[in-house]
């Protein structure tokens, strides 16, 4: 009987020979973890589960600092008010914190998995640490003014509950689609006829007799649903209206963030350098298809020293330059790899193993398949196996005193779950609006009308599939797939995985790769899976771990791994779910979280799920998000007004009013002079929204900003000028 691991996300036995003693906040987490494991494989809700939960409990911790700040409490977010003057401290801190944490997570986890597939196991594992921490289940006041840390918890989880019921997720529906409809009817994978893709840019939904989520959950026979289409809408946590376009079809407006433009698509009539890239990007995910057979001989050094050490400027940013980064018929990037660890001053040493069986365990492992929490849950775990590494120090940004557990789990939640919760966000709306097709649809599609290499051979079309030698081949007579009576001759043959057909027990068959029919061409998944019931562009997977990888180099400030090696064990035939494999020990390994991130990029491509066209704007995105998390969060953590230094002539100054409504004058007190000065409002991700050119007057100066629509939230202001060196942090109601 295979043994899956995934639940411990990195195997290093040093690290889990004793229990460890966790915060509150980082038990409550590995809960939800496990819960998401339990549920529907919904990425997009389980990140804002993971983000609705880290953003509270950090305000609960955030209401007892005297620096920080909360997000939530007693604050304004997309029109939702959470009314809140403060906690009477009448308890000690550390234990009010605790209570309140539990009490909160106790109520929220209850109501978001009250309908879960796998509530008989979730719910009694709340009760269970609940109970463990000494808590009462039947305490369900809300009323906190006289101190009571318990009914603190109640309010707030109350009010995130409230709160998500307005939020755009539409969770009072059960996050149904509202006005989404799929343009193609589905394909059933096991024919080799699709007569239903109408349109071949455009996503075609599945249908099976079974279908199991990537969750291991039967649900039952149909084409699944679209998957949270209208996601842009929801309410992001550091995305701004600066980031968003909104696009309209059919008389409903699709928000899309960060919208990277259209993915390259087919001119079924005319052709052109559109429809070429298109051809390249989907043929290649069969060209790699390929390589998932240890038989064929391909050895490869999986270490860091060979792979990763990537640059974002060496992403591609459009889609004719993408053959120069992607080995179109090897396999894998430009990787350079690290030629010294850091950490030790010594080579990386190499691991040579079957290209076949790093590939595959790529594709599982990163695909986050039965026992496993999601993309965004993937890289929770990964910030936890972080936080518990014995070499690794919880200094925030690497810098300063080392923080307590709890002070350090709630503010790395915070900034991974605002993340990974707008990395859903922008991947998803973009997925909604631009609704591209999965490679399973346009595979088929493409070698069902011929090959497009050469007008002078037959089944030319020029919406066809690009010929390659031994792998994209027409069938001659005599092959053992031209039939019976040479029907299939002329056709299209590739030279791939087998697929499920070929497998009868998972735990000893092994499919292999060899001919087989074009139009019966299958990712590397489990025939009850195939792909997952949503567009492929961008790829969310890319786009998480971007983002995830961005928050984990900036909050730990050290882009390398502690020790300079993560590593994940994959053993020999028990790995693997859907057919044997690998064929030996694969370890798994990365340098730094940015190569870690890269690899779940090309996992994708490996598992048949998403061409390089989905995959290279995902991670430029999610760069873009990550970053932009961090900053955001970071302003939170410290009120900024204290931390920055004002001087005006070694004279105080004041600010008012503070906060103020959008357009209202602003006022600066302070022994100015007359002088001419620059005033910058800046947001916190850093970016200079204006810059205004004002004269002050001899005590005060005033600026306005009308003309601009700016959102609620916080922004800097800085004041410059000859002697002047101003910085407010300034609330925008």
């Amino acid at each position: 009987m295979k043994q899956r691991l995934l639940s411990i996300l990195f195997l290093f036995l040093p690290l889990f020979l004793t229990a460890q003693e966790h915060s509150v906040a980082r038990q409550w987490n590995d809960v939800l973890l496990e819960a998401i494991r339990n549920d529907f494989a919904r990425p997009t809700v389980h990140a804002r589960n993971l983000f609705h939960s880290s953003m509270m409990m950090y305000d609960i911790w955030a209401t007892f600092d005297e620096d920080a700040e909360t997000y939530f409490l007693g604050k304004t977010v997309d029109g939702f008010t959470c009314p809140f003057d403060g906690f009477p401290r009448t308890t000690g801190v550390s234990e009010a914190r605790d209570v309140a944490i539990s009490y909160a997570m106790f109520r929220l986890l209850n109501h978001r998995f009250q309908n879960s597939p796998g509530r008989d196991e979730s719910l009694p594992l709340f009760a269970r640490l609940f109970s463990e921490l000494g808590h009462d289940q039947n305490f369900v006041s809300v009323d906190y003014v006289d101190g009571n840390a318990a009914a603190f918890g109640n309010f707030i989880a109350e009010n995130v509950i409230e709160f998500g019921m307005q939020d755009g997720a539409n969770e009072i529906n059960d996050y149904a689609n509202k006005t989404y409809f799929n343009f193609n009817f589905p394909i059933a994978p096991e024919l080799s006829t699709n007569p239903f893709l109408f349109d071949p840019n455009r996503w075609q939904p599945l249908t099976f007799e079974i279908f199991i989520d990537q969750s291991g959950n039967q649900i039952p026979g149909g084409a699944p649903d679209f998957l949270s289409p209208e996601w842009g809408i929801v309410t992001p946590f550091a995305l701004t209206e600066n980031d968003l376009t909104i696009h309209e079809r059919n008389g409903t407006d699709w928000w899309v963030y960060y919208d990277p433009e259209k993915p390259p698509y087919i001119d079924v009539e005319n052709g052109g350098p559109e429809t070429e890239q298109y051809q390249w990007g989907f043929s290649l995910v069969s060209l790699w298809s390929a390589h998932l057979d240890p038989a064929d001989g391909v050895m490869w050094d999986i270490s860091p020293a060979s792979i990763g050490n990537i640059d974002i400027e060496d992403f591609p940013t459009d889609f004719a330059d993408y053959p120069d980064f992607f080995s179109t018929i090897e396999g894998g990037d430009i990787s350079k790899g690290h030629a010294l660890n850091p950490r030790t001053g010594q080579p990386y040493e190499p691991q040579m193993v079957p290209r076949a069986d790093y590939a595959r365990v790529l594709a599982e492992f990163w695909a986050d398949g039965p026992d496993s929490e999601t993309p965004p849950g993937h890289w929770f775990t990964l910030l936890n196996y972080v936080s518990d590494h014995p070499l690794f120090e919880k200094r925030y940004k690497g810098k300063g005193e080392i923080l307590e557990d709890l002070e350090w789990d709630v503010k790395a939640y915070l900034t991974m779950g605002g993340a990974v919760h707008d990395a859903a966000i922008a991947a998803w709306g973009i997925k909604g609006w631009y609704d591209y097709l999965r490679p399973i649809s346009a595979i088929r599609f493409m070698a069902e009308q011929g090959q497009s290499s050469d007008p002078n051979l037959p089944s030319y079309n020029i919406a066809g599939i690009p010929l390659h030698e031994g792998l994209i081949e027409l069938i001659k007579e005599g092959d053992p797939l031209a039939g019976d009576n040479n029907e299939n001759v002329g056709k299209i043959k590739l030279y791939a995985w087998r697929g499920p057909d070929y497998i009868e027990d998972p735990g000893s068959d092994l499919a292999g790769v060899g001919w087989i029919m074009g139009t019966q061409w299958w990712p590397y998944q489990r025939p009850t899976f195939v792909t997952p019931p949503f567009a492929g562009y961008v790829s969310g997977h890319s786009t998480f771990s971007r983002a995830a990888a961005e928050v984990m180099t900036a909050l730990t400030g050290d882009e390398f791994f502690p020790g300079g090696l993560g590593e994940f064990v994959a053993k020999k035939n028990e790995f693997l779910v859907f057919e044997e494999g690998p064929s030996q020990d694969v370890v798994l390994q990365w340098a730094t979280y940015r190569d870690a991130s890269d690899q779940t990029s090309l996992s994708r491509i490996w598992g048949g799920i998403h061409p390089p066209a989905d995959d290279i704007p995902g991670r430029i995105i999610g760069e873009k998000i990550g970053v932009q998390a961090f900053k955001f969060a970071e302003q939170y953590f410290n009120d900024l007004s204290t931390s920055t230094e004002n001087i005006v002539a070694n004279q105080p100054t004041k600010l008012f009013p503070n906060p103020i409504k959008n357009g209202e004058l602003i006022t600066i007190e302070g022994q100015f002079g007359r002088a001419e000065v620059q005033v910058e409002l800046v947001d916190f991700t850093g970016k200079i929204i204006t810059t205004k050119s004002v004269v002050s007057q001899e005590k005060q100066l005033q600026v306005g900003f009308s003309t601009i629509d700016l959102p609620q939230g916080f922004y800097l202001l800085k004041v410059t000028g000859s002697g002047i060196n101003l910085g407010y942090k300034l609330q925008i109601d």
